[in-house]
């Protein structure tokens, strides 16, 4: 965490913002077309509905959300506002991890695996799935990143993989087991190897533990408002992603909180 004397400068921040801005962008289109094994460079933005191209003037990052109102120009079709949220959530991420490191390879490290959590929680929300190319992609550029990262050495991110997915690996086996029905898939083991990369074994635990309770009480809301019971799948890369979030912003101050009811000072 950096000192009030190293904080950057004002436009330094507004240029990560916009930064975060384009790839939030970026994200709502590997959202959408990653999961339909399409390209995402290619061919321009387009309507889901009308498949009418946007226009550039059109494909503002937030801002032609609002002029629009939320409805295609076109068609008129709505606009989910997954979109905008999106790119506020990946401008946020890119600001916070600017102001906790600095342009330093941490601040690099730190947005790019949350910007792609921000995917794999949109992407499995929608289609229940955790593409390889993210999470096995991600596996491979965690490690490599330890090579070069103060913060967390490979042996760390070595353990934090094989923990994170050993974990995951023997829960979906024993749940399978227990209950002749598939509870998790190879997607969630994959992801939590890949989570276990960058945060550790130590931010494993508390994604894990985070993505539980929340993924619990969102089960369990489900029940009491919508009727729903206890063989209804939930998308649990969606918990695992918002804890691993969670785990990069405040998994100290969360440990830290927790041991002090056990070692008071």
């Amino acid at each position: 965490m950096l000192n009030a004397n190293e904080l950057p400068s004002w436009f330094l921040l507004l240029l990560v913002g916009f930064f975060g801005l384009i790839i939030g962008s970026f994200l709502n289109v590997v959202i959408q077309r990653l999961p339909r094994i399409e390209s995402v460079v290619s061919p321009r933005s387009q309507c889901p509905d009308c498949r009418e191209q946007i226009a550039a003037y059109d494909n503002i990052p937030l801002l032609s959300w609002f002029m629009l109102g939320g409805r295609c120009r076109h068609c008129q079709t709505n606009i989910p506002i997954r979109y905008p949220l999106v790119e506020v959530a990946a401008t946020v991420a890119a600001l916070g991890s600017m102001l906790r490191h600095g342009p330093r390879l941490e601040f690099i490290v730190e947005f790019s695996f949350v910007a792609a959590m921000i995917a794999l929680i949109f992407i499995d929300y929608d289609h229940q799935i955790l593409p390889d190319a993210i999470t096995l992609s991600g596996l491979v550029v965690g490690l490599l990143f330890a090579l070069q990262r103060p913060m967390i050495s490979v042996l760390d991110a070595s353990k934090g993989a094989l923990l994170g997915a050993g974990i995951l690996f023997i829960f979906m086996k024993a749940y399978l087991w227990l209950r002749q029905i598939e509870g998790l898939g190879f997607g969630d083991v994959k992801m939590m190897g890949m989570v276990g990369a960058f945060v550790g074994w130590q931010g494993v635990l508390v994604t894990l533990f985070i993505g539980s309770l929340t993924g619990s009480v969102v089960g369990l809301l489900g029940i009491w408002l919508r009727g729903s019971d206890m063989k209804t799948k939930l998308p649990f890369g969606t918990f695992l992603g918002m804890g691993a979030i969670t785990t990069v912003y405040a998994g100290q101050a969360l440990v830290g909180w927790y041991t002090s009811f056990f070692y008071p000072e």
